[in-house]
């Protein structure tokens, strides 16, 4: 309980204590300016934003105290420490260095596989010349925080993975798929334990999750001490073969999964310097392998939004819009309307446009079940439904992944003028 104590108090300090207050400020600005380019981009698609901005965010924030709070009493828990001369904090410096090489490396496996090896081969040279490492990472301790993390993150993308979701589009086999864009990342308030330089061996070894007397003793004669640091976790998806939910529970598994895994391999690492290396390398090693899996698992399955012969498919409702009053949902095909057969999107709207008396739709739910209903829509405010498009010209694709973020809005503008 003292021990939990301590970690919370840390925990707390991350976020009152002003120069640590300032970063988390920092955060939460660059994720608010994140989040206004993500509700821009609903708008321009859906019609209107599903969350605002501010929303957004501060559910990032919010949930991230959460998750740094139970990551922060996992590691303390499990008796997770590093040597002042560790230079845990390059971690932090690495994870950035290599989200401006590039975004997809911003991640705990990479940096601490650089940093392990960097330990490593530092504590070689030094022991074979004399002198003491200056870097000297306990491996252990290291890569066990990888695995909490990463369980914690993939708790945090089953709970909040689907907010900030943007419908998209993409053309296989000369048929339009829809699909959604899944993004989000999590400020961690996250409670280190250091140990002073005379304190002498730290990590599982010493400091087992049923020793805990031990630890507490250390803190409170400041032989250790707790120190806060702020770390961003996240993901970065995209599905067309299952819904927003269930892709973002999938992907979640996998990620709970792979800390899991890691913080048993970490285990290893006291039965000498090969562990150790293994250790190292199998982390980064391992994530790719996750990503490898996500890709083939998507392009092995059957894409699920595809309008066809058979019908138009919904692909998002927006809340509390009419079509979402009216009980339409993401993932029904609207076979008829109005006693006849749908051969595009345009038909659909237009029919609802030309309807005076209400709209009569025969409609295929995700169920398989097909329902007739007659509808009533206003024609002076929006549907609120995204339909896949049966068909796309040329001048009218924009290229997400090859444009910045405010030529593809700047296209999109031009063409709702003409």
């Amino acid at each position: 309980m003292e021990l939990a104590l301590y970690t919370l108090r840390a925990v707390a300090y991350a976020i009152i204590e002003p120069s640590m207050a300032l970063v988390m400020l920092a955060i939460g600005i660059m994720f608010y300016m994140q989040n206004k380019k993500v509700a821009a981009m609903q708008r321009m698609i859906i019609g209107e934003r599903l969350c605002s901005p501010l929303e957004l965010t501060l559910s990032q924030m919010v949930l991230g105290i959460f998750a740094g709070t139970l990551a922060s009493l996992m590691l303390t828990s499990l008796g997770v420490v590093f040597n002042e001369n560790s230079g845990i904090e390059i971690l932090f410096i690495i994870s950035v260095l290599l989200m401006l090489y590039k975004p997809r490396f911003f991640c705990f496996s990479y940096s601490a596989a650089i940093l392990g090896m960097i330990s490593i081969i530092s504590s070689i040279i030094c022991s074979n010349i004399g002198q003491p490492s200056p870097i000297k990472v306990n491996i252990t301790s290291l890569i066990t925080f990888v695995g909490i993390l990463h369980v914690v993150e993939g708790l945090l993308v089953m709970l909040d993975g689907t907010k900030g979701a943007v419908p998209v589009f993409t053309n296989r086999d000369d048929k339009i798929m829809g699909g959604f864009a899944l993004k989000r990342n999590w400020a961690l308030p996250i409670a280190i334990i250091i140990a002073g330089s005379g304190y002498g061996k730290v990590g599982f070894d010493s400091l087992p999750i049923l020793n805990s007397k031990e630890l507490i003793l250390a803190l409170a004669t400041a032989a250790m001490t707790i120190i806060p640091y702020y770390g961003v976790v996240g993901y970065n998806t995209v599905t067309f073969t299952r819904t927003k939910r269930e892709k973002s529970l999938q992907v979640g598994f996998t990620i709970l999964v792979y800390g899991a895994i890691i913080t048993l391999v970490a285990q290893t690492c006291r039965l000498g310097l090969p562990f150790e290396i293994f250790a190292v390398l199998i982390t980064p090693i391992a994530h790719e392998g996750v990503m490898i899996l996500q890709r083939n698992l998507e392009a092995k399955r059957k894409p699920k939004f595809v309008s066809d012969e058979n019908g138009v498919v919904v692909l998002e409702v927006s809340p509390n819009s009419q079509a979402y009053i009216e009980g339409i949902k993401s993932g029904d095909r609207i076979l008829e309307i109005n006693d006849n057969k749908v051969n595009s999107e345009l038909e659909v709207y237009t029919a609802i446009k030309q309807s005076y008396m209400g709209t009569s739709m025969k409609i295929k739910n995700s169920k398989g079940e097909i329902v007739d209903k007659l509808f009533n829509f206003d024609k002076t405010k929006r549907i609120g439904v995204v339909l896949v498009p049966l068909m796309v010209k040329q001048d009218d694709v924009i290229d997400f992944n090859a444009e910045k973020f405010k030529d593809v809005l700047d296209k999109i503008r031009k063409k709702d003028e003409h």
